[in-house]
């Protein structure tokens, strides 16, 4: 389970493991508010995307599309969140004030397909496997 939280709200029990996805701190939070169990800095957008895209909702199409190059391109840390989100629940923390139109969401979005296509492939393996030792 992967679930979506701003930064400035306060943490809950059902939040899992909260996984601060933002390049820079959320102004004025101190640390020990936020309760964040990891900083993950390096599957935030880039310096240059962040600033490019300026939370300006005109270029939100083609900054998901950027992003989500940038993610295909951090294949380590993105595997690491896929495994984590398979072991436990986790909550990705970001600070932005819009929340239909943030890096937080297309990154869970982006983590939900890929879970969505290993679950698939999956699938397919059970049932070919099956239909295998039906055959013999």
């Amino acid at each position: 389970m992967i679930q979506l939280k701003r930064a400035y709200e306060p943490p809950a029990a059902d939040d899992g493991m909260r996984i601060l996805v933002e390049r820079l701190w959320p102004r004025g939070l101190r640390k020990d508010e936020a309760a964040i169990d990891m900083w993950l800095k390096e599957v935030a957008p880039s310096t240059e995307l962040r600033q490019w895209f300026g939370h300006d909702q005109d270029k939100w199409k083609e900054f998901q599309k950027r992003y989500r190059q940038e993610l295909q391109a951090n294949a380590e840390k993105v595997q690491w969140l896929l495994e984590t989100a398979n072991k436990t629940p986790i909550t990705l923390v970001y600070a932005a004030r819009d929340e239909a139109h943030n890096s937080a969401l297309v990154l869970k979005e982006f983590l939900e397909a890929r879970l969505r296509r290993r679950t698939a492939k999956g699938a397919k393996k059970k049932t070919a496997g099956k239909k295998k030792k039906a055959g013999r």
